[in-house]
């Protein structure tokens, strides 16, 4: 036996303090788990994509191959039936729109008493909206300048206003859902779901001429990382309240008499 390590043993506790960290950080439960975690992580690979792609936006960049591309594919798709069809999604991604949705889930969540989730969603989208903004005029971009333009629009284009708010509140949206959602198939269908109506959303904004392929990428990392930040805040914070009020009712609950006693 190695007297060196029989006499200073390392102390089980202390072994066992990372194994606690990533089993705390890993679980469903708690204040500090796995939303925490996931939380994280969606934050920084989404502002890692931003951060990447506002690095090659514009003709020099290694995505403007891509923006040429896809603006050429779908000028070459371009009816008017599609044209309607698309000015109609696109609309559900319009700030009309997007802020009616708002205002009616801020009343129902009001109505239901669900003043974290109604946090959440204020700062979803009212901070996500001031984001944009700041953004937009931090890179000042034009718009894609088309020959015959479905949409002409004469503010800057860099990221979509419409994909990243459709990604904050249908994201939000999604999210509220799968919260509640009592079946791991009905959340993967409400995931679906809302991914399919941000996808559609965006794509009708490159078809119409408003966006490059690079203005929807951009918008929703930026979109994913702040909606994930401010669920994560919001959700935290739930989780803790949850918590310090059931212990208070443990604490102030009356104790059962002893065995035996009447």
């Amino acid at each position: 036996m190695n007297g060196s390590a029989a006499m200073n043993p390392e102390p089980p506790r202390r072994r066992a303090r990372p194994v606690e960290f990533i089993h705390r950080r890993l679980s469903p439960g708690g204040d500090l788990g796995l939303h925490l975690t996931l939380g994280l992580l969606v934050m920084i690979l989404g502002s890692w994509a931003f951060s990447t792609a506002a690095q090659e936006v514009g003709p020099s960049g290694a995505l403007a191959v891509f923006d040429q591309h896809a603006t050429e594919w779908v000028q070459h798709y371009a009816s008017a039936g599609l044209t309607n069809a698309a000015s109609v999604v696109s609309y559900f991604g319009s700030v009309v729109v997007l802020t009616s949705f708002s205002i009616a889930c801020a009343l129902l969540l009001m109505s239901w008493r669900l003043w974290e989730r109604l946090l959440g969603l204020a700062l979803t989208m009212l901070g996500g909206s001031a984001l944009n903004v700041l953004l937009k005029h931090s890179f000042q971009r034009a718009r894609p300048n088309w020959e015959d333009p479905l949409v002409t629009l004469h503010t800057f284009s860099f990221p979509s206003a419409h994909a990243m708010g459709s990604t904050l509140f249908y994201g939000f949206l999604a999210l509220l859902l799968m919260h509640h959602a009592s079946r791991w198939t009905r959340r993967v269908m409400v995931a679906i779901s809302a991914a399919t109506v941000i996808i559609a959303i965006s794509l009708t904004r490159i078809y119409l001429g408003a966006h490059y392929l690079s203005d929807v990428l951009a918008a929703f990392a930026a979109g994913a990382a702040w909606l994930a930040f401010c669920w994560t805040i919001t959700e935290t914070f739930r989780r803790r309240r949850a918590r310090i009020v059931a212990q208070a009712k443990l604490t102030t609950s009356p104790r059962p008499p002893p065995a035996g006693t009447r």
